[in-house]
């Protein structure tokens, strides 16, 4: 049995719990991190020393980064489910994951914390305004390459999908200005019909200010 420590409402851990439940494999929870706190503790320091969630123990493996652990979690259980067999199709999701945590995933967080996890008085307008142009310039790239294929590794759903998918859905309910991405929305569609998603990621609602997201978090502990 796999142990996953962090809270749900963090999209690292989303991701982590989504590739689990796409690979039907079981595990339990323990809420640490934000309001639940535990992150700083000597025992937990010593799976990671960054004090950062989601963390894994799969056995004698303690692993923590989160697109480490989604790629891991793919290679160890049930081949070729989310971990593309083909050499090419795991080239792209490689490529695909990687790109988006370098490029789509800090500035949907810098929107996040200064649209949402801020109070209005501490927000940085400069930062909120130059984060939301860089998302919307990544999704219209984003949008191209998914004209073309049906998931980001190509013809199949794998890991590539994971890190974007769980990053638009927490985009998707920012307020924020957004650029025409019909085809990305398609595949957004899809993702959400995955019942894996809908567990892992859209069991959490999504909130509208920083009241909001600590009584999300505490409801769905």
């Amino acid at each position: 049995m796999i142990t996953v420590w962090g809270r749900r409402n963090s999209v690292n851990v989303q991701k982590v719990l989504w590739a689990l439940e796409e690979l039907d494999v079981p595990y339990t929870r323990e809420n640490v991190g934000g309001s639940f706190g535990g992150n700083q503790d000597a025992d937990f320091l010593a799976m990671n020393p960054m004090g950062l969630v989601p963390v894994i123990r799969d056995g004698d493996v303690t692993m923590f980064e989160s697109n480490a652990i989604v790629r891991y979690l793919a290679a160890r259980f049930r081949a070729g489910v989310l971990r593309p067999s083909e050499h090419k199709s795991l080239a792209m999701a490689e490529q695909w994951m990687e790109w988006t945590q370098v490029n789509v995933s800090p500035a949907v967080t810098a929107l996040f914390i200064n649209r949402v996890r801020s109070l209005p008085e501490a927000r940085d307008v400069a930062a909120a305004a130059a984060a939301e142009n860089k998302v919307a310039e990544c999704l219209l790239v984003a949008d191209a390459w998914i004209a073309r294929n049906d998931w980001f590794a190509g013809h199949d759903f794998s890991f590539g999908d994971i890190a974007m998918g769980a990053l638009l859905w927490r985009y998707m309910g920012i307020d924020c200005a957004r650029p025409q991405m019909p085809h990305l929305m398609e595949w957004f569609e899809a993702v959400q019909a995955r019942e894996a998603f809908r567990r892992a990621v859209m069991a959490v609602p999504r909130a509208k200010d920083l009241a909001d997201w600590k009584r999300i978090e505490k409801e769905t502990a």
